[in-house]
């Protein structure tokens, strides 16, 4: 029996709520993923990733193979004692980051060739090769190598749409760790022809999950969206669905509204070390004069430590002085405020009101209605 199954705990429209089961702990969907990319979320500790409530974190495969590498992770135990994390792990096979490389890669039908953005060395990733490094990494989730095209160039997508799924195969015929889950790669731009025939292909080959990429890369949010529902009624209702490297908080509605399962993005602690705090209602922007003398918290019905024990005030203070505690605060707020509403969006579709959840953030997003204490 697999020990990866996934578990439909209730559905609303298409909006879903359930449970995928894995080795190092369930996961409840829908769910927001906090990214570490060489093993670990910038400014935290994992210990404070636990009390926000994260469940999955992601690490990056591409980056750890190049630093401290793959090998000698596997020597210390795999990621989860490297980083002592003890709950599931996400690797991404690295493609994206390969590929966003640009002029520092060659593709062919094989693999890709590139040059690391660390050292200028010359590497080469194989379908087989990607398996070989996330097994060695050990996360529980691990993804298949695939091409990551600008979504705007059709004959660019149908080329790397081939490679994708030729990719795909290789993928599952390389791996050979049955504790990790391997998921399928849906591409295809902004063509729904193009993302049809990779949905239906990459469901049809058995991947316990299935991930939607190649998204919130340079196309319109409503292009995203527009995607998202053509997949949707393709991609099988018993394997949990991805969208990768999408997490601001109107794309987590959105994309729920739509069927999306689990969702990671570097936006929150990015805008943390950036100044900007993330809340349900718009963003604020700590470096603003207009926090000097404010004593409320970032957002009056936040719970996170942040809000809870510091105000916007002393935030701004803290920004200005450029001390490394805002950046550590603004990063558990950003967090908490992106996994929370994941668990709020899992409680409306167990209890039949979705719609009019998305319905009211809209409003208030669009409006940045900050509500007062």
């Amino acid at each position: 029996m697999s020990e990866f199954t996934f578990e439909l705990v209730a559905h609303d429209g298409c909006g879903r709520a359930g449970i995928f089961h894995t080795p190092h702990g369930d996961l409840p969907t829908p769910l927001f993923a906090p990214v570490g990319t060489q093993a670990t979320v910038k400014a935290l500790t994992p210990s404070q990733l636990q009390a926000m409530g994260t469940t999955l974190v992601l690490a990056n495969a591409y980056h750890l193979y190049l630093r401290p590498g793959d090998e000698q992770v596997a020597a210390l135990g795999g990621l989860h004692e490297f980083m002592a994390w003890p709950g599931p792990i996400l690797t991404d096979s690295g493609g994206f980051q390969v590929f966003s490389l640009a002029e520092r890669r060659e593709v062919d039908a094989d693999g890709v060739t590139f040059r690391s953005h660390i050292d200028g060395s010359i590497h080469r990733f194989t379908p087989e090769k990607a398996i070989a490094i996330q097994e060695n990494l050990g996360a529980d989730i691990i993804m298949a190598l695939d091409e990551c095209p600008e979504p705007h160039d059709r004959t660019y997508n149908e080329q790397a749409l081939e490679r994708t799924h030729a990719w795909a195969e290789r993928c599952l015929t390389a791996k050979t760790r049955s504790d990790q889950a391997l998921f399928g790669i849906v591409q295809g731009g902004i063509f729904p022809d193009l993302r049809q025939l990779s949905a239906a292909k990459i469901a049809s080959l058995g991947f316990p999950g299935i991930a939607i990429g190649g998204l919130s890369v340079g196309e319109s949010k409503q292009e995203m969206l527009a995607m998202l529902e053509v997949v949707e009624p393709i991609l099988p209702k018993d394997r949990p669905r991805y969208l990768m490297g999408v997490g601001s908080p109107e794309d987590l509605v959105e994309a729920v509204f739509r069927g999306v399962d689990i969702f990671d993005c570097v936006l929150p602690t990015r805008m943390a070390r950036n100044h900007a705090a993330i809340t349900r209602y718009g963003r604020l922007n700590l470096r603003n004069a207009a926090f000097i003398e404010d004593n409320r918290p970032l957002d009056p019905h936040c719970t996170c430590y942040t809000c809870r024990t510091f105000t916007r005030a002393y935030l701004r203070h803290l920004v200005v002085a450029r001390e490394i505690l805002a950046a550590t605060l603004l990063s558990i707020h950003n967090l908490h405020t992106l996994i929370a509403l994941a668990t709020d969006l899992r409680q409306a579709v167990i209890e039949g009101r979705l719609e009019s959840f998305v319905t009211e953030f809209r409003t208030s997003y669009s409006k940045h209605r900050y509500p007062e204490p």
